[in-house]
C-alpha cells in the first residue's frame, strides 16, 4: 500500500504559483506515494513570527497543529522557509507551553521539505527527468542554514538526462529576500539581489533552480526589472518534466520546458 503524504502548498505557492503545487503531485505520485491536502491549511505564522510579531503569529501557528493534527503522515512542504517554521520556529513560539510544546515537537517531527523528503525517506534520486540545457542551482538560506538541505536537491539534479549543471558562484549567498527583511531593509536587499543576478549571468545559463517559492518571486522580479532573459524555476517543476514515451500502449504526456 503507498504512502499517503500531507501536502502542505504555502501561501506563496497557492496564490502565485499553483503550477508548482501540481508539479509537486506529479513527482510525489511518480515516487509512489498518495498525496492528501487539508483544505483548513493556510498561512503557517512565519512572516509574523520573523517579524518580532508573536502573539499575531501564535494563531496561525495553533490553526496549523490542528489542522495537520487531524491526518497522518509526513507533512511535504515545497519552501525550505516554511518548513524551518514548523520545525524549528514553532518550538520557539511555544517554548515551555506545556500544551503546546509537545504538539509542536511532534508535528515537527512530521513535517519535511520537498527534496529532503524524496531522498532521505524514500531513497529517491532519480525520477527520470529532461531537461534541455544548462541549470544552475541556488542554494536558500533557510533551506541550507535552518534544515541543512543542500546535497539533495543536488543529487536529484545530478540525475536530470539531457541538463548540464553549471555550479553558481557563492550560490550559498543569500539573494536578499529574507521575507520581511526585504520589506524593511530595501536597499541591502536590492543590492544583495544585484549580486546574485550578476553570478547568475556569470554561469551562462538561461535557468536557475530554487527550492524555496520566496527566492524565485524575488530573483525573477529582479530578472525582470531588469530586463534580463533568464528564468528561475523551482526544482519540482524540473523534476516534473519528462520527455515523450509510450506507456502501456498510451502516450506519457510531460510538461516540456521553453
Amino acid at each position: 500500500m503507498p504512502e499517503t503524504v500531507q501536502l502542505f502548498v504555502t501561501c506563496l505557492v497557492d496564490t502565485f504559483f499553483p503550477h508548482i503545487g501540481e508539479a509537486m503531485v506529479k513527482v510525489l505520485t511518480r515516487a509512489g506515494v498518495n498525496i492528501d491536502f487539508p483544505a483548513a491549511q493556510t498561512c503557517c505564522g512565519q512572516p509574523a513570527f520573523n517579524a518580532g510579531l508573536r502573539s499575531e503569529a501564535r494563531p496561525l501557528a495553533e490553526h496549523t497543529l490542528r489542522v495537520f493534527e487531524k491526518t497522518s503522515g509526513p507533512i511535504i512542504v515545497p519552501s525550505g522557509s516554511c518548513a524551518a517554521m514548523v520545525r524549528h520556529g514553532y518550538l520557539e513560539l511555544f517554548d515551555g507551553d506545556p500544551l503546546w510544546y509537545p504538539r509542536a515537537q511532534a508535528l515537527a517531527e512530521r513535517t519535511f521539505e520537498f527534496t529532503e523528503f524524496l531522498v532521505d525517506v524514500l531513497g529517491v534520486t532519480n525520477l527520470e527527468a529532461h531537461w534541455d540545457g544548462k541549470l544552475t542551482y541556488h542554494a536558500s538560506c533557510h533551506l541550507l542554514r535552518g534544515l541543512g538541505v543542500d546535497r539533495q536537491p543536488r543529487a536529484l539534479l545530478s540525475t536530470v538526462k539531457g541538463a548540464e549543471i553549471i555550479e553558481l558562484p557563492h550560490a550559498d549567498e543569500c539573494c536578499g529576500f529574507g521575507g520581511v527583511f526585504s520589506v524593511e531593509h530595501p536597499e541591502i536587499s536590492a543590492e544583495m539581489l544585484k549580486r546574485k543576478i550578476n553570478n547568475l549571468e556569470a554561469t551562462q545559463s538561461p535557468t536557475l533552480v530554487v527550492a524555496d517559492t520566496g527566492c524565485l518571486m524575488h530573483i525573477q522580479g529582479g530578472l525582470v526589472r531588469q530586463g534580463k532573459g533568464q528564468r528561475v524555476v523551482h526544482i519540482a517543476e524540473v523534476l516534473e518534466n519528462r520527455e515523450w514515451r509510450i506507456v502501456d500502449g498510451s502516450q506519457d504526456l510531460p510538461f516540456t520546458n521553453p
